[in-house]
């Protein structure tokens, strides 16, 4: 294990004993208690090298983890006689009053931004044949029936409800829904709904992260093992790689693929979409969309690459100059650069806040449904954030389609 790989380690271990225990402050000292539970360790914040207790720093002198987790939560200010003054570090706790607010109010907002944004689809005209219900109808009884997470047939008095309102002109038969839900050309049209539903943050935004998560079906794959003599099966899911914004959880760009599709060929396209409508100045991602390619793409619209390199990575940089400073910048700024790629950890509150509230799995049967039902939880998803903004940011919600 390198030097590098030592510390990132030993830092980790550090959140953990911050998470798990209680740390102690003495005036010019911390009491760090020992994960072992033998006592504690005793860590002061010297001006050249913090020191402490353990037999670990005393026998190779490096940082160790009790010393990371007192870093994680106090900030050491040196003024120009080197004395040094510790204070514990800013904690930016939830708005509640903003989120009681916000979440008290969420279906009746819910249902008139996704009214709001069923009013930018256009209908299709009318040919001959038996009069199709309108597609904006469809498209708001798809949404409140992922949001609700009721079953087709349960859900219908809540669109009786959304009649009521005048957000839809005509009750769908629940078997209706379920047709339009396998409709392919659905797809596009909630695409873009996405988008839209992300533009009244646009202003918010600057710093965006990549990743995927799984979603599981219905559906089985099955096959017989020849060596094992018995068949095996193996549930199906769908992969969707989102690019979203770090302050507000928005999602701005999103692709449904199957399982195995690798995720590094998906953040090109994700980025170029979201820089249409948002000014992108960071873009951080895991070591999987790590590549010279990605690199320059991100360079090249402006923003700056936060994705770490695997251990076997040399500086050479094969005609990208952003590849061989970024190199640098990982390896002899690590932890600056630490700083700024830990914002990619809020993809992952991305998923949660989907997945808790929508579900993780897809009731849908059809593979077009399947994508239509994670397009739709991922739209559900925007319309929540707007909200919470709505409340804690106020923000008037406007829903119109401008390029940067």
């Amino acid at each position: 294990m390198d030097y590098n790989q030592l510390l990132e380690d030993r830092k980790l271990r550090g959140k953990e004993i911050v998470k798990s225990s209680k740390l102690t402050y003495l005036g010019d000292k911390w009491l760090v208690p020992s994960q072992t539970g033998n006592g504690s360790y005793t860590v002061k914040l010297e001006k050249d090298m913090p020191t402490c207790s353990c037999p670990d720093f005393e026998k190779r002198r490096i940082k160790c983890k009790h010393q990371f987790a007192v870093e994680i939560i106090v900030k050491k200010q040196i003024d120009e006689q080197g004395n040094i003054t510790v204070t514990k570090k800013v904690t930016y706790s939830q708005d509640w009053v903003a989120y009681d607010k916000s979440q008290t109010q969420q279906k009746e907002l819910f249902l008139k931004l996704l009214n709001d944004l069923c009013k930018t689809i256009q209908q299709p005209q009318y040919v001959f044949g038996r009069p199709k219900l309108l597609l904006s109808d469809m498209v708001f009884s798809s949404a409140l029936k992922v949001f609700t997470t009721f079953s087709l047939r349960r859900f219908t008095s809540d669109m009786k409800i959304a009649q009521e309102f005048g957000y839809i002109r005509k009750v769908p038969h629940y078997s209706s829904v379920a047709y339009y839900m396998e409709n392919p050309e659905l797809t596009q049209v909630i695409k873009e709904l996405i988008t839209i539903s992300s533009l009244p943050l646009k202003s918010v935004e600057q710093d965006f992260t990549v990743d995927s998560t799984g979603f599981s079906t219905s559906r089985f794959d099955r096959w017989f093992d020849y060596k094992y003599g018995k068949e095996k099966n193996i549930r199906k899911w769908l992969k969707a790689h989102v690019m979203s914004g770090v302050k507000t959880n928005i999602v701005t760009a999103l692709q449904v693929t199957t399982a195995h599709e690798h995720d590094t060929k998906f953040l090109q396209p994700l980025m170029i979409e979201t820089s249409e409508h948002f000014q992108i100045k960071e873009l951080s991602a895991d070591m999987g969309y790590s590549s010279r390619n990605n690199l320059d793409a991100i360079k090249e619209i402006g923003a700056m690459p936060y994705i770490p390199f695997k251990k076997n990575t040399t500086p050479r940089a094969n005609g990208s100059s952003t590849w061989h400073k970024m190199w640098y910048y990982f390896m002899y700024k690590h932890g600056e650069f630490t700083e700024h790629y830990h914002k990619r950890s809020n993809a992952e509150t991305v998923f949660h806040m989907i997945k808790s509230k929508f579900g993780d799995a897809i009731r849908s049967k059809t593979e077009t449904a399947q994508i239509n039902e994670v397009l739709l939880k991922v739209l559900c998803h925007n319309i929540c954030c707007v909200i919470q903004e709505m409340h804690e940011l106020k923000i008037e919600p406007n829903f119109f389609v401008e390029k940067v």
